[in-house]
């Protein structure tokens, strides 16, 4: 059985135009080596899979080169690669200055290749110091770590710094194909696009991931074949699910995300892999971010036929709440039914003409075009007709200067008669509904509104006699009783009211009954109207002080009235020694 060797080793670059995705800095040292500007302690710091050990062993090696020797030289006398992970003692760091001060037996320079320098302890990196700070003219020192915040200042200020970058997506297939072709595979475009978006900017977990989809595929390698060995979600899933969320399908949307699940895939995978699909969707609505969708040729324009059936108000309202709901996923003891609710409300989100403007609907519009019917829009009148309270609860007109006849079949049709359309005295002053001088204003201006302008001709005046409105008084405390409103009840049966023609007369022993009935009377003369069909009802409301005096009992009062219903007390009293 051949030896393997994996494809990040059998595939590393052997010259700075090899090296994928760092072109500024490969082409600041080659200048660098040309022009003997070349600094004598440099930092490659960046994530891993960069390439910064790469670079640093090209480096090593063109230093060293004069053009005489052969392909295969490595110089490997004169360079030496420390791992400072596990050499990051201040013994090891003496025994590296030491050996710095021996000249190089082949080659003009020894190169220091310190990995992970950033595991050094403090103590080491003070040994360090004075090494790099002025070290012999044939010693270069280069340092690679991913964690430069963790490297002492001091060292840092002695060191030229390059920061390697990511590689983008676009820079990493290209590499893949190339080899791709040199191993004889056949691959989709979709396939190495995805092997790129996974590795997340790292080279090397590129080619870690396609080493292991060609395990699995062979050399036919497909899209399917690497969503299906690399576990990700494939982008039909999400067009499927935004395809069903657009059509507001909530129950085959919650089935498709319950295959998700049992196919093995996170809740918060899903629910963060649409939030992008929804950025993605975002970015293809416009021609000039089109180049910020990071996908192959094949999915690009799946993505711009979906765009045009989501509106830029759907695809900002799915952002956010899908983005809510990621942000919520970990600290939820329910995930799963989170990111169900998260889909429903998606699945909620519409922006058609019906929806938007449902407001000018009494009911909604799809009810009546079901049933074949054209809704009618509602429009608000500019100047509104104030009637009568009791002609609200029927929506009919009645005609202002009724026929004798008209006006009798009318009022037998309502169970209650009614008036006719009056002119109110407009209060144009708003109030709150909150405070007590609001509650106090709604009650009078309901008092006011019986000032009211009418043709005396047009209300009916029938006689009633007075223990038919005693009949209808009582009525009318009863039925506030059972409403609730004990209040207004209690002071309804405080006197027995007197009727004089159509005037009532009321006596009250205290101006707060009178007051409050006043306020509350509007309810009441229109139950008394409208029951005895006379509209010249009138209240007269007096405060006998005399009445009022008779009420107002003081303790000992109190004691002697008890005194005379039950002699006990006083013994009681006594007994106990009880205060009065």
């Amino acid at each position: 059985m051949e030896h393997f060797v994996v494809s990040a080793r059998k595939y590393r670059p052997q010259t700075f135009k090899d090296v994928v995705g760092q072109q500024a800095i490969t082409n600041t040292l080659l200048n660098a080596i040309e022009n003997n500007h070349l600094a004598q302690a440099l930092l490659f710091t960046g994530p891993r899979g960069v390439g910064k050990t790469t670079c640093a062993r090209i480096l090593a090696k063109m230093i060293n080169s004069d053009g005489s020797e052969s392909e295969d030289e490595d110089f490997a006398f004169n360079i030496f690669e420390l791992d400072a992970a596990s050499n990051n003692s201040v013994d090891d760091i003496r025994s590296l200055t030491d050996q710095v001060r021996i000249p190089p037996q082949v080659g003009k320079y020894k190169v220091y290749i310190i990995d992970e320098v950033h595991m050094l302890s403090q103590a080491a990196f003070n040994a360090f110091l004075k090494t790099l700070e002025e070290p012999p003219k044939h010693c270069i020192f280069i340092l690679a770590t991913t964690e430069k915040h963790k490297i002492i200042p001091t060292i840092l200020s002695r060191c030229q710094i390059f920061d390697f970058k990511r590689i983008t997506v676009k820079d990493a297939k290209a590499y893949l194909k190339y080899i791709a072709e040199e191993q004889g595979v056949t691959a989709e475009d979709d396939a190495l696009h995805i092997i790129a978006q996974k590795a997340d900017g790292a080279m090397r977990d590129a080619l870690s991931i396609f080493d292991r989809v060609v395990s699995f595929s062979g050399k036919n390698l497909t899209r399917q074949a690497v969503t299906e060995n690399l576990n990700v979600l494939d982008y039909e899933t999400y067009f499927t699910s935004t395809d069903l969320i657009l059509e507001n399908k909530i129950p085959e949307l919650l089935i498709q995300f319950n295959t998700t699940l049992s196919k093995g895939f996170d809740g918060h995978h899903f629910i963060g892999g649409l939030a992008s699909h929804f950025r993605d969707l975002l970015v293809s609505k416009t021609e000039s971010t089109i180049e910020l969708l990071e996908v192959g040729d094949q999915i690009k324009q799946k993505y711009l036929e979906q765009s045009q059936k989501a509106s830029q108000e759907f695809l900002l309202k799915g952002i956010a709440l899908a983005n809510d709901c990621d942000l919520k996923y970990k600290t939820s003891k329910n995930q799963r039914l989170l990111v169900e609710l998260c889909l429903m409300q998606l699945a909620s989100i519409t922006f058609d003409g019906e929806k938007k403007n449902r407001k000018h609907y009494i009911i909604p519009a799809s009810y009546f075009q079901k049933k074949g019917i054209t809704p009618i829009p509602v429009s608000t009148p500019k100047t509104a007709t104030v009637t009568a309270p009791e002609t609200i609860q029927k929506e009919e007109r009645v005609e202002t200067t009724p026929s004798p006849s008209k006006k009798a079949e009318v009022l037998e049709k309502f169970q209650v008669k009614t008036p006719p359309k009056i002119e109110l005295k407009q209060d144009t002053k708003r109030t709150s509904g909150l405070s007590l001088s609001s509650i106090r204003a709604k009650k009078e201006h309901q008092i006011k509104q019986m000032e009211v302008v009418i043709d005396e001709k047009e209300l009916p005046k029938e006689d009633f006699t007075e223990s038919a409105f005693i009949e209808y008084w009582n009525a009318f405390t009863t039925k506030m009783q059972n409403d609730g409103k004990h209040n207004l009840a209690s002071i309804l049966a405080i006197d027995t009211p007197k009727v004089e023609g159509t005037t009532v007369h009321l006596v009250f022993p205290s101006d707060t009954n009178k007051v409050e009935l006043e306020r509350q009377q509007y309810e009441l003369m229109g139950f008394l109207r409208k029951s005895l069909n006379n509209y010249d009802i009138k209240l007269s409301i007096t405060v006998n002080e005399a009445v009022s005096k008779k009420y107002a009992y003081t303790p000992r009062d109190k004691f002697e009235k008890l005194k005379e219903k039950n002699e006990a007390i006083e013994a009681l009293r006594k007994t106990f020694d009880l205060d009065i």
